[in-house]
């Protein structure tokens, strides 16, 4: 694999190597594969395998709120989410919001809210529209706080009685939220909907935050699993970028927005299963996180650790012992790691927080607003079609939850 690696940086150039990984990796795991390919020379990696739109970062995106706040909100608007699929703890502490009289609201597709029971709580309001015009009814609710508030609306808007009914319960209270959830992540136009939801928080003093998508999203943002200094992004690289590609955790297809990878020559996968096997020239095996020592950051910022369980199976070993070999033998420097808890240390510069600090944690953007229709590609992924893990569970691929969204 080194010997390839170097191979085609000789002839192609270090723009020419690139990394996608999976968000469900830990901390470490991801550091180390920055390292790794900013070692090699190249910019390019990126964990955003699903998403459709690659906004410059403004800052790391979070809840917005500590975790247990949930279950104390007083009103909330859930923006293109399945929640209580796509985010069931979350979706029970606000459950227990609603039972104290919290008033839920929801802008979403008919396929992601299903039925008004299907979140087991009940939704003072709703919009239901397809992902495409999921910013024209938040510039309409927009319209109608502007209409309430006496203030000029920030992109063109009707002001409905469904977009009024949910201005008069995000007005209701005093601890409030507007999240976004997966679907408005990697919609083409999220930040056209992170702006519009913060405009419509501002006007009625709502915490804006994401639910966020995997494991370890903040983590994985923290470390800089993204491209720097015109590095390609996840879609660039699936669109034929590049000419050595290096997959960690992650399955083109299953786990992105896109699978072409064309014109490449090498294809290098680090998997706890037999994955790729179509596409791939090498398959490294990796321990679970359950056979691993590592780090996840929750999407409040808190920064958790753990030991593994089992040993890892077979001649499988931790994914971080895995690249910090391979950064050894193609000579990139780097402190002689014995442990993951001394990556962990380098990971957080030496320091050992509790939490990501607070200065780097921001939801704020200065992207204009774009209220056009838009077309959205792909399905919304169901809670057992997330990760190799769960893919591959059959008492989870068993259910209607698994069936359905397999058929998708």
């Amino acid at each position: 694999m080194a010997n390839g690696l170097n191979q085609v940086k000789a002839q192609h150039g270090a723009g020419a190597i690139g990394a996608l990984v999976s968000p469900h990796s830990t901390l470490e795991e991801l550091y180390l594969a920055g390292t790794l390919v900013r070692g090699l020379g190249s910019q390019n990696i990126d964990h955003r395998l699903r998403h459709q739109e690659f906004a410059p970062t403004e800052g790391i995106r979070w809840l917005g709120m500590p975790i247990a706040a949930l279950s104390k909100l007083q009103s909330v608007l859930v923006v293109g989410s399945n929640l209580r699929k796509d985010h069931p703890l979350f979706a029970q502490r606000i459950r227990q919001a609603a039972r104290h009289g919290c008033a839920v609201s929801a802008i979403t597709s008919e396929a992601l809210l299903k039925t008004e029971g299907a979140w087991a709580m009940p939704l003072s309001a709703h919009t239901l529209a397809e992902p495409g015009e999921w910013v024209q009814r938040l510039a309409d609710v927009a319209a109608a706080m502007a209409e309430q508030k006496g203030v000029s609306a920030p992109a063109a808007g009707t002001s409905t009685d469904a977009a009024k009914a949910i201005v008069q319960a995000l007005m209701s209270g005093e601890q409030k939220a507007i999240l976004l959830g997966n679907a408005a992540a990697h919609h083409p136009k999220a930040s056209s909907l992170l702006a519009l939801c913060q405009w419509i928080g501002a006007q009625s003093g709502a915490v804006v935050g994401y639910l966020t998508e995997a494991a370890n999203t903040v983590g994985a943002q923290f470390v800089k699993a993204l491209p720097q200094d015109g590095g390609q992004n996840a879609a660039q690289m699936l669109a034929g970028g590049l000419k050595a590609a290096l997959f960690l955790n992650c399955e083109p297809g299953a786990d992105t927005a896109g699978r072409p990878l064309s014109g490449c020559d090498m294809v290098v996968t680090l998997s706890p299963f037999k994955a790729n096997l179509d596409i791939s020239d090498v398959l490294l095996p990796i321990a679970p996180f359950t056979e691993t020592s590592g780090t996840f950051v929750n999407a409040e910022g808190r920064v958790q650790s753990f030991h593994a369980v089992v040993r890892p199976l077979g001649e499988a070993r931790p994914a971080w012992k895995v690249l910090r070999v391979l950064a050894d033998m193609l000579g990139i420097a780097q402190p002689a790691y014995d442990s993951s808890q001394e990556v962990l240390a380098q990971a957080l510069g030496g320091a050992e927080p509790d939490t990501i600090p607070t200065a780097v944690l921001s939801n704020r953007t200065t992207a204009s607003i774009d209220a056009g229709p838009s077309f959205v590609a792909g399905v919304p992924v169901g809670i057992y079609q997330l990760d190799g893990i769960v893919r591959r569970a059959p008492s989870l691929q068993l259910t209607a939850d698994a069936r359905e969204g397999a058929a998708a």
